[in-house]
């Protein structure tokens, strides 16, 4: 079986490197997605609250019979959750979808800046993970500023801050930011939903080592060290994005696919988004 690297958080626990997420993935579809991805040999599932397919998850986790330990299972809290009474519920909510006793990362999903209540909810979780709810708490699309302020303000460092990261989109002041606190950075969206497949740098990368152009840059963002989760429902497809350890990226071809910053994103600008 492969064996996928694991990175070390700022906590001490571990995390499997390359997971597998399930962000618009229907929740009727979502446990037979999540059995395929176990069956591929990924054992750490990124799903959030809002996504509505929590409890397929948790059927597919519970149907493997992978033993709970072996699994790195990640869920999301609401912008609509963030007053701390309603963030211990929002977990124990999304606990019995799932089916577990605990996750091992929960994440604050946006940050919704406007009135700083993700810093409530930062001090919510720290609480759940004090109660061994989470191994691990963490944030998603945090901007430097907001690192910051959790910094001023919480007693716990993020262990994690998930954001859009790609070859258009490296965000490398939040990666900064991120080393600066020693937190570890997570891309979602790490293939741009397909909007970086025909860059020259990665299409030759790919001829060059026989493989496709999204396995190259998986390997990419292995090979800078980011966590990362590609998300497929096509049986295939998840099992050929699981299928990367068996080339490695140049120095050349990584600096090469670096050069495609261009600052484009797939998904919203976190320090205006501000969702209900």
């Amino acid at each position: 079986m492969t064996v996928v690297p694991t990175v070390t958080l700022n906590d001490g626990t571990t995390i499997p490197q390359l997971g597998f997420g399930v962000w618009q993935v229907p929740a009727d579809q979502a446990e037979d997605v999540v059995t395929k991805a176990l069956e591929a040999g990924y054992r750490h599932i990124d799903t959030a609250a809002i996504y509505g397919n929590e409890e397929g998850v948790g059927a597919a986790i519970a149907k493997s019979g992978i033993p709970r330990e072996e699994l790195y299972v990640t869920t999301k809290l609401w912008v609509s959750d963030f007053k701390n009474g309603q963030t211990l519920q929002a977990l124990e909510t999304s606990l019995g979808k799932l089916g577990l006793d605990y996750v091992d990362l929960y994440l604050i999903h946006w940050p919704a800046p406007a009135d700083e209540k993700y810093l409530e909810a930062w001090k919510g979780l720290e609480e759940l993970q004090s109660q061994g709810k989470t191994r691990s708490i963490g944030v998603s699309n945090f901007a430097p500023e907001h690192l910051d302020r959790v910094a001023e303000t919480g007693s716990v460092t993020p262990a994690v801050n998930q954001v859009e990261v790609h070859p258009a989109l490296q965000q490398r002041d939040i990666q900064a930011a991120n080393e600066k606190y020693g937190i570890a950075t997570q891309a979602w969206s790490p293939l741009a939903q397909g909007a970086v497949f025909e860059d020259q740098p990665i299409v030759d990368a790919a001829e060059a080592h026989g493989v496709t152009v999204a396995q190259v840059i998986i390997r990419w963002h292995l090979q800078r060290g980011r966590i990362l989760f590609p998300k497929s429902v096509t049986d295939s497809r998840i099992k050929e994005n699981f299928d990367v350890f068996g080339f490695e990226l140049t120095d050349e071809q990584l600096q090469a696919i670096d050069g495609l910053e261009r600052n484009e994103r797939t998904g919203m600008e976190p320090t205006t988004f501000n969702p209900a």
